[in-house]
């Protein structure tokens, strides 16, 4: 596995970072994103997601949980898997055509659903968030 580590001190840097990545995506691949609350997991995506042609709003789907996205001729995926709890007591099968097949899906809150995400996707890279005063942020990317 190689990893990388980099400090950003913004949110575009942080984006940026993200944009990087996204270039070398293809469909399939699952980012599985981490960091506490308040870490710039969706400004990441948000990031990765511009860079792969979304031109609307890119908002957190805490909420619903998900959302999908059609840009440059690809399927997108935003999962937010945080108010799900344990994703093994849930019914997963609600979130299958989220990941996998031919779309390119991020997962904020992996842990919840770390293996099921797995199973489901090629895991192309492990992005872990940590705040490091300020608008810095220290972004750790694993890819296998």
């Amino acid at each position: 596995m190689r990893s990388a580590v980099t400090e950003t001190g913004s949110a575009e840097e942080t984006a940026a970072l993200a944009a990087d990545l996204a270039r070398e995506l293809t469909p399939g691949d699952v980012v599985l994103v981490s960091g506490d609350l308040g870490a710039g997991k969706s400004t990441f995506v948000r990031g990765a997601l511009r860079e792969l042609g979304v031109t609307g709003p890119v908002t957190s789907p805490t909420f619903t949980i998900s959302r999908r996205y059609h840009a440059g001729g690809r399927d997108l995926s935003h999962l937010d898997l945080y108010r799900l709890g344990d994703l093994a007591a849930e019914d997963p099968s609600l979130l299958e055509d989220e990941v996998g097949g031919e779309r390119i899906a991020f997962v904020e809150w992996p842990e919840v659903g770390d293996a099921w995400a797995e199973e489901h996707g090629r895991v192309a890279a492990r992005v872990t968030l940590e705040h490091a005063g300020g608008d810095r942020r220290v972004v750790t990317v694993e890819r296998p």
